[in-house]
């Protein structure tokens, strides 16, 4: 009888992968039945149903990342066929459905022991011009008086009823 000696790997391949640090534009999409923002007890937006999107900004965000981030926000599957009857058939568009779009940098929090730091996020002086095309660029690639947002920088209130509820989140690129 022969024994075949079984290779015992380093101990150093044994220990977990290190994930990568993500660099991409996040988004957190929630299908809703309606939201609004406030800001100093002022309602500055609100919709319907659609999509509410918080939308998280990378320091090494490009135009790429907010091509991508808009065209799968408006083009996920996240609503039913009401003629069908089948679920997940139908994007924003299809049904006329608005999207309220909402900065949020937290997105990009870690915590380094109890406190957060947001060292990753785009910095507010590249980051306000940078979302402010993100928003246009819903705009242009859907119907401008359908697409809704906050108020960049500011402490808001977002009020939100989902739907479902339904809440996916999506990076622009995946960790290499």
């Amino acid at each position: 009888m022969y024994v075949v000696p079984f290779p015992v790997p380093p101990l150093t391949s044994l220990r977990p992968k290190q994930t990568q640090p993500i660099r991409a534009m996040r988004a957190v999409v929630q299908r809703v039945t309606s939201a609004s923002v406030e800001v100093e007890g002022r309602k500055v937006s609100e919709i319907g149903p659609g999509l509410l999107v918080l939308v998280g900004l990378h320091d090494s965000d490009s135009d790429s990342d907010a091509e991508y981030i808009c065209r799968k926000v408006l083009n996920m599957r996240l609503f039913p066929n009401e003629t069908s009857g089948r679920g997940w058939d139908q994007n924003v568009m299809q049904r006329n459905y608005e999207v309220l779009l909402v900065s949020q940098f937290t997105l990009y929090g870690f915590l380094k022991g109890n406190k957060p730091d947001f060292h990753v996020a785009m910095p507010p002086e590249k980051a306000k011009p940078f979302y402010a095309s993100v928003v246009d660029r819903f705009k242009i690639s859907y119907n401008p008086d359908a697409i809704k947002d906050g108020v960049f920088g500011a402490m808001m209130k977002v009020n939100l009823v989902n739907d479902g509820p339904v809440t996916m989140q999506l990076d622009s690129q995946s960790p290499k």
